[in-house]
């Protein structure tokens, strides 16, 4: 299921701090939410699980396609803390998924930003906002159909 937060926003193109970019970036996109209060005991959004996976991980080794047991050990925290910001990232299609040969030899799947570049793996999530916006339009169309003919019909 693909879901993204669409908010009217300026872009950031003469900002010079990557954190201030970020962390506004991944507030707007619904990826952090507005006014996040870390629960673990961080003490600000940029000492967060959520934004060090992004920042520190994903975005500063965009090529590397991390294994979950291996960012839950980086980051100091669960599995399914991992899993649940990584699928929120997989929902927004900015992950994909690769085969990893972890320090055993064993095959796992690792995740990284698509493309090793954000700005790529960007166009997709843009094509998917599309489809789904023509999609409103189609339904909001068909809906005034059936109410106008509702309408006639009383």
């Amino acid at each position: 299921m693909f879901e993204l937060q669409v908010v009217s926003n300026t872009p950031m193109d003469s900002v010079d701090d990557a954190d201030v970019v970020a962390e506004t970036f991944l507030v707007q996109i619904g990826y952090l939410p507005k006014g996040y209060d870390p629960r673990t005991g961080s003490l600000s959004i940029r000492d967060s699980i959520p934004y060090r996976l992004f920042m520190d991980f994903l975005m500063a080794k965009p090529e590397k396609a991390w294994t979950i047991d291996e960012l839950a050990a980086l980051l100091s925290t669960t599995r399914p803390t991992v899993y649940r910001h990584i699928n929120k990232l997989k929902s927004m299609d900015l992950l994909e998924s690769l085969d990893v040969k972890t320090d055993d030899g064993q095959l796992r799947k690792g995740y990284r930003i698509r493309f090793g570049d954000l700005a790529k793996a960007w166009s997709f999530t843009e094509a998917n906002v599309t489809m789904a916006m023509e999609n409103y339009q189609k339904t909001a169309v068909r809906l005034q159909e059936l109410t106008r003919k509702r309408a006639e019909q009383s």
